[in-house]
């Protein structure tokens, strides 16, 4: 039995020295708890609502209200002009907007029907469809107390116009988060293990008394794999393409463009990984394990991360794949160009310098 016990406090003492391997066993079941607990939901919740209301009148208030306190929707801002519909839809500040009809109250009272158009984003099908019967049923519970106040079998009918995806397909929502995941983990996993694989094989040696610069070492490291993630990238947009009918109703220039920029940031991800860690099993586990759920759950590749608290809305802007998705669906879906993806380009690009800063200066400390 004391040989057991010491054989069991040996193995204690031999993972307790791993601090990182510590973290990544304690923290992982607190992290997946959290986000799982919080994230997934398949409710949408303070989606951004926009309003045109040119009548006015104490009908479309009380609707406007109703809207405002429901916890489905914020009301970001009342249009003077339909005409700044498609600028609110291109520039991403809603997700829906509610027209009234003209004269509403006045040719409700009179001839007993009024008159709602929902114009609904459908790049994301199953939000548009949870978003429209949330609204209509907002409108009919308007509907039903009219009708206990005036005895008047009132009716409010409500067209609904479907932007960007009006066949309602899903592939329109999944192939950008697809693409995104796919080209995060992928380049972040295999550049993980890049420098990892040098100190276990004892290579490391060899790199130290080469003439080359640490961030030439850095940058060749990514290069192989950045030529991979160029054929993976070809190979998912030609399939979604050719295959899933998903059309690129944008620049094509554009959406290459900021996809090259997003294998940067990954592959920038995994170099980093890999001068922070010792082995390349704890390499793979944190970019397959760590990135993973955030990438999946936070991104907003399927669930919308308006939906979430807050503190993960914050920490959700420091995952590169929510800001790829978005401009990709930018491109393919709506059609923008350069203007549309400016904010993405330059918070990706940022992101680059920054975890390529921070990778150099870790390897550098290695050096010495």
């Amino acid at each position: 039995m004391k040989q057991f016990l010491a054989f069991v406090r040996k193995e204690i003492y031999h993972i307790m020295r791993d601090v990182r391997t510590i973290m990544i066993l304690l923290g992982i079941p607190v992290i997946q708890i959290i986000l799982f607990g919080f994230a997934i939901s398949t409710e949408v919740r303070n989606a951004e609502i926009a309003i045109y209301d040119p009548s006015n009148d104490a009908a479309t208030r009380r609707i406007a209200e109703q809207i405002e306190t429901s916890s489905y929707f914020n009301i970001v801002k009342y249009i003077s002009s339909p005409k700044e519909i498609d600028q609110l839809f291109k520039k991403g500040e809603v997700s829906i907007v509610l027209v009234f009809a003209d004269r509403f109250r006045e040719k409700m009272l009179h001839t007993g029907k009024g008159e709602i158009q929902i114009i609904a984003d459908a790049s994301d099908p199953n939000n548009a469809t949870s978003l429209t019967n949330y609204l209509r049923g907002i409108i009919g519970v308007y509907q039903q107390e009219l009708m206990k106040e005036q005895k008047v079998p009132y009716q409010i009918t409500s067209e609904v116009k479907l932007l960007y995806n009006p066949q309602m397909k899903g592939a329109y929502n999944f192939v950008p988060g697809v693409l995104g995941m796919i080209l995060m983990l992928i380049c972040a996993m295999m550049t993980s293990i890049a420098v990892v694989r040098e100190k276990e094989m004892g290579t490391m040696e060899v790199l130290l008394v080469s003439p080359m610069k640490p961030l030439l070492i850095i940058i060749a490291k990514a290069v192989p794999y950045f030529l991979l993630s160029c054929i993976n990238l070809t190979t998912v947009l030609l399939l979604s393409v050719f295959v899933l009918d998903v059309p690129v109703a944008g620049s094509l220039f554009w959406l290459i463009t900021v996809s090259l920029v997003f294998i940067f940031v990954s592959l920038s991800l995994g170099l980093l990984v890999s001068t922070i860690t010792e082995s390349q099993m704890i390499a793979m586990l944190i970019s397959g394990m760590v990135f993973m759920l955030p990438v999946v759950l936070l991104s907003g590749m399927m669930f919308p991360v308006e939906n979430m608290p807050d503190f993960l809305q914050w920490i959700s802007l420091a995952i590169p794949a929510r800001w790829y998705i978005a401009a990709v669906k930018d491109i393919m879906i709506k059609g923008l160009g350069f203007e549309g993806i400016v904010k993405e380009l330059v918070i990706l690009s940022g992101m680059i310098v920054f975890l390529l800063a921070v990778s150099l200066k870790k390897f550098k400390s290695r050096l010495e």
